[in-house]
């Protein structure tokens, strides 16, 4: 049975971010903490690289985070109150309830079959889309509802990029199905 594009949607990486307290000292916890990584040199904030979930922490001494590398809305949850425990154990003041907010959702789906991008970037709509094979191998093109930006490339692949909720690549996904269908690209 073949799989439908809106299907075979996979999150490659979630970006969100979180404020844990009014100010973290870079140097103490990077000492405390085996594996981390801090060069203010090269990087004005601690890496922290979790195994379970697999996320990076990126931490700043405002005491903002940023999460990246997950691959789902629950491991943000996970990975954020890991490093919640993992400060407090410290002596930090970290609020028990962390929140986060996602700030981007990196989506990858297939629509199974090659699509001819000249043909798309001439009936799509021109103040939506970049298109210069020269320069890259795929068509940029900007949604407004959900507000993301998909990658479409000649084998089918697609990449969709700035949503805020899983469901939105999704939407993305049905919507540019609906184009194509539309201009007679795909049945």
């Amino acid at each position: 049975m073949k799989v439908r594009p809106e299907d075979s949607l996979k999150i490659e990486n979630i970006v969100a971010s979180a404020k844990v307290c009014d100010y973290l000292d870079l140097p103490d916890i990077s000492s405390r903490i085996k594996d981390a990584e801090y060069d203010k040199k090269r990087f004005p904030g601690v890496v922290l690289r979790m195994q379970n979930p697999k996320i990076a922490a990126l931490v700043f001494g405002s005491g903002k985070v940023v999460l990246t590398g997950a691959k789902s809305v629950s491991s943000l949850s996970k990975g954020l109150n890991i490093l919640g425990d993992m400060l407090r154990s410290f002596g930090i003041d970290i609020p028990k309830n962390l929140t986060y907010k996602i700030q981007n959702i990196v989506t990858s789906a297939d629509l199974a079959t090659p699509i001819n991008l000249n043909k798309i970037a001439v009936g799509f709509n021109l103040d939506r889309i970049e298109y210069e094979p020269e320069q890259f191998p795929g068509l940029v093109y900007r949604l407004e509802d959900p507000k993301v930006v998909v990658l479409l490339f000649g084998s089918g692949k697609l990449i969709i990029t700035g949503g805020k909720e899983p469901e939105d690549a999704k939407k993305a996904v049905i919507k540019i199905l609906a184009d194509l269908k539309h201009l007679g690209l795909m049945q």
